[in-house]
């Protein structure tokens, strides 16, 4: 039995005891109760007598469910109660940004989003998000040619085309107050929907109109009801309905959602169909042999089900499309528009069959308040596991894989041809001719992957690895178009952990030009003659080591040597922290010798003077010696959302904004551009595009008076139930850095600082805010999990970082100096601003400012860091005073970048 299948085995066994339990207590008197919960409560302590250690744990975590279930009522009657305060609080505060800011920080931040300038911006990025929209969509059924409709009428089913989810919830979330609805969407591609059946939906009493909340009530109402959209039970469709729509045309669309939120990751239930969904099917593939499905989900939806039904002819994914995604959709539907969008994810029949499944969710040690999650998969996440441990059986891996990563379909057939070829040491390139063999225009996607020798027991490789791709512009039916592919011969390295260095083995490599990542065009040889070593930074010269001694905790690893004699196993995971985990959790500041820096001195030099220098130039320390020691720490602590003026020194102001999918504020509505998920900009594999929609956002911050962007999220799909799988791009770490990178360079041109997000392994949503342990072992941490993060600083030179809340290596990674100070700035070069994300109480700033991090984002406890600060400047003040200093060095710099300075 999979893991999830034993939660949700579990989950029920208890929620039948407190049933049975509640049964016990009815009619009783208030004394008689007291007592009988005693009693109960004694029977469960008795329990835990005479049991081994192990039955001790899973009988503690089964009383500590019955409790959680027991009281569930009260958790979401009291989560309401926050829900309506702050709703009241932010009804309260009025329309301004700056008056919610002013309530929560006490300091303003201001913005104008009513002027000319700002409405040709928010305009041209909507025109930006419909490209998106249009590029991602993905088709991926199209069977008899069923797409485009011939007869342009279709009969929609389900409430769920009337809730349709556009975006994420919470600080990933946008404006979607203007958002086109699939019947607008239908309507403006000359599209007849049946308006009768549209009637029948509107009448009824399941259609209600969704808010466009802002991000702190959407994480609220998550909290509240966890559970995703449904559809109502099936029995409001009579015959009468069924006839007339028969009639009306044989053409039937069925929309299924899923909604992904900040602050609570998705149970397998919610990406799977509900019993209600599958009436909902059965009963219109009664009356219809035609039906397109569409699949309106941010995280990956197990589809199987379209296997039991032979009426499902097309199946059209446009993930959460932004508020222009229905424009796509009927523009696909019309055949104005040739689909051209590939998976970012693979999609399987069970996504609890994947390893990183197995160690997903609440873990929680004995001895220490924070939990742990255990990356035991390795390096083997989405299609590496996938097509390495069935890379010999094909029927196994057709049971398993129902949409390999990569796939796609089109209108139209597309026909490749090597045209040039340049393999070397340094440097690998293709040129491919693609020719379009079909009828209709449209684009295609090139993708390259490669193969490297594996020795058993050696370095862990999987069986394919994805190095590059193009996208095609649009091409007419008989033209074609020369795409060229090019990368560093180095990318088809690995880690080697015994080493510390990067290793390209001598042997066979073979490079794949692919329709997708199991769907090979052609197999191009290359050869490596003798082991290649690469021991430091190809840029910086910084040597390479492992830098995270401790991070891969102390559970057993996949292993491709036995992938059945290592598949993770979460029954044998220990529950106890190691002692150098609670060593860290109590280290103690020590005292740095040397003196103390300069502060408070009277040089005369403004900040715009420096504007150009190098970071090691030596004016920027006769600038520093200028700022006070509460100068410093007020730029430090109060960075949520904004940094602080210092006018003396000529330091303006700066606004910080969200969100990936379109500038957003978590506390308060902003009229502004919205966007697709960034799954769904992955989807597109269109690396210009993306660069196009950084360019829009921050032409939109310009207009507004913002200049710095909490974007884009760049951590990867590790399992299919990721919370913000929406905001974060794929479970690739090359086809995310390559997006990331573009949408980076978009947005910094303009004069925006972009922090990318977040820095590192915040792949899980469940307990991140109270603090994680992340087991991961520096090889799936450098190839994966690092990887976009390495490639946006060396590409498209980020100037902004937002940690994350994991603990890696046993640090929290805002006070992390191995992630922040030796890989990040030391072998990547990075020089830019590191801000913390949302500030919890174990992220403290006295440990962020010696170890890399700068800003902190902290919106209700910025006394509390000052205090922090304080009493560790008096244990420490050279140290603090130094941490203070770089800090502020570190923000000022990068804030000469933005276009305040030009």
């Amino acid at each position: 039995m999979s893991y999830f299948s034993r939660k949700r085995q579990l989950k029920s066994e208890i929620l039948e005891e407190v049933k049975r339990d509640k049964v016990l207590l009815e009619g009783l008197s208030s004394d008689e109760k007291k007592a009988k919960k005693k009693e109960l409560k004694r029977e469960r302590q008795e329990l835990l007598k005479g049991l081994t250690k192990r039955e001790r744990k899973e009988q503690k975590k089964r009383n500590k469910l019955y409790k959680k279930l027991k009281n569930r009522s009260v958790r979401f009657t009291v989560w309401g109660l926050i829900g309506v305060a702050l709703i009241s609080l932010i009804v309260s505060v009025g329309p301004t940004v700056s008056a919610l800011v002013n309530t929560m920080s006490g300091k303003d931040l201001t913005i104008d989003t009513s002027t000319k300038k700002a409405a040709v911006a928010r305009d041209d990025g909507e025109r930006v998000s419909e490209e998106l929209a249009n590029e991602g969509l993905v088709l991926l059924k199209n069977d008899d040619k069923n797409l485009p409709l011939k007869d342009k009428k279709v009969n929609v089913f389900g409430v769920s085309s009337f809730n349709l989810v556009f975006g994420g919830g919470g600080s990933g979330s946008s404006d979607v107050s203007r958002a086109i609805s699939l019947y607008q969407g239908l309507e403006n591609s000359d599209i007849d929907y049946n308006k009768e059946l549209y009637d029948f939906y509107q009448n009824s009493s399941f259609v209600k109109k969704e808010g466009n909340d802002v991000g702190l009530v959407q994480v609220a109402k998550a909290m509240i009801s966890p559970q995703g959209p449904d559809e109502p039970e099936i029995d409001y469709l009579d015959d009468k309905t069924m006839k007339q729509a028969a009639d009306y045309s044989d053409q039937a669309m069925i929309v299924i959602n899923s909604a992904g939120v900040e602050a609570k990751d998705l149970e397998a239930n919610e990406i799977s169909l509900t019993a209600n969904k599958k009436e909902l099917i059965k009963k219109v593939s009664k009356y219809f042999d035609n039906i397109t499905l569409v699949v309106n989900a941010g995280n990956t939806y197990e589809l199987g089900f379209i296997d039991e039904f032979d009426a499902i002819k097309s199946v059209v994914w446009v993930g959460v499309p932004g508020p222009f995604g229905m424009n796509s959709l009927g523009k696909v539907v019309a055949g104005d528009l040739n689909p051209s969008g590939r998976l970012a994810d693979t999609m399987t029949y069970d996504i609890t069959n994947n390893p990183a499944s197995k160690n997903f969710g609440d873990y929680k040690y004995d001895n220490s308040k924070m939990a742990f999650i255990n990356y035991q998969e390795n390096i083997y996440i989405g299609y590496r596991y996938y097509e390495t441990a069935y890379a010999d059986d094909e029927e196994a891996y057709r049971k398993e894989v129902q949409f390999p990563y990569g796939y796609g379909l089109s209108y139209t057939n597309f026909e490749w041809k090597v045209t040039k070829k340049s393999f070397d040491k340094d440097k690998m390139s293709l040129d491919v001719e693609v020719t379009n063999k079909g009828e209709s225009a449209g684009k295609d996607v090139v993708e390259l992957y490669f193969t490297a020798p594996y020795k058993k027991g050696g370095i862990e490789k999987s069986a394919i690895e994805l190095a590059t791709y193009a996208k095609t512009n649009e091409i007419k039916p008989g033209e074609k178009e020369t795409v060229s592919l090019s990368f560093d011969t180095k990318d088809l390295s690995s880690y080697d952990m015994t080493k510390g260095a990067y290793v390209l083995e001598k042997g066979n490599y073979d490079i794949k030009l692919a329709k997708n990542v199991h769907e090979i065009v052609e197999t191009l040889p290359y050869k490596v003659d003798e082991t290649v070593i690469y021991d430091k930074d190809e840029i910086t010269g910084v040597a390479y080591k492992n830098r995270f001694e401790h991070a891969a905790g102390e559970e057993k690893q996949l292993s491709r040597a036995d992938f059945k004699g290592t598949y993770p196993t979460p029954d044998e995971l220990s529950y106890t922290a190691p002692q150098y985990v609670l060593d860290e959790e109590n280290k103690e500041i020590t005292e740095t010798k040397g003196d103390i820096p300069t502060v408070g001195k009277d040089n005369g030099i403004k900040l715009e003077e420096l504007k150009g220098l190098d970071y090691d130039d030596p004016k920027w320390e006769e600038f520093l010696d200028q700022l006070t020691v509460e100068e410093m720490q007020e730029l430090i602590t109060n960075g949520a959302y904004k940094t602080v003026a210092i006018d003396r020194l000529g330091v303006p102001k700066s606004v910080l904004m969200d969100s990936p999918a379109g500038l957003s504020f978590f506390f308060k509505k902003v009229e502004a551009a919205a966007y697709p998920g960034e799954v769904v900009i992955a989807s597109t594999w269109n690396d210009e595009l993306a660069k196009k929609m950084g360019e829009a956002v921050g032409k939109e911050a310009r207009a507004y008076g913002v200049q710095g962007w909490y974007a884009p999220g760049m951590n990867l799909h590790r399992t299919a139930l990721g919370g913000r799988n929406f905001e974060y791009f794929s479970e690739d770490p090359v086809l995310t850095g390559n997006i990331a990178s573009s949408m980076i360079k978009g947005a910094q041109d303009q004069g925006v600082i972009v922090f990318m997000k977040h820095f590192v392994l915040n792949d899980q949503e469940t307990n991140a805010r109270s603090g994680i342990y992340v087991w991961v072992n520096e090889q799936a941490m450098r190839e994966l999990y690092l990887r976009p993060f390495e490639m946006a600083v060396k590409k498209a030179d980020v100037h902004g970082v937002m940690s994350s809340f994991s603990l890696v290596n046993t640090k929290w990674s805002g006070g992390n100096p191995e992630l922040l100070n030796d890989v990040l700035r030391g072998e990547w070069g990075f020089e830019g601003v590191v801000s913390t994300d949302a500030v919890f109480g174990f992220m403290e700033a006295q440990k962020a400012i010696v170890s890399g991090n700068d800003l902190m984002l902290d919106v209700m406890s910025v006394g509390k860091n000052n205090k922090r600060i304080d009493k560790a400047h008096k244990k420490d003040p050279v140290g603090i005073t130094q941490g203070l200093r770089t800090s502020s060095h570190h923000i000022l710099h990068t804030l000469l970048k933005t276009y305040l300075f030009e």
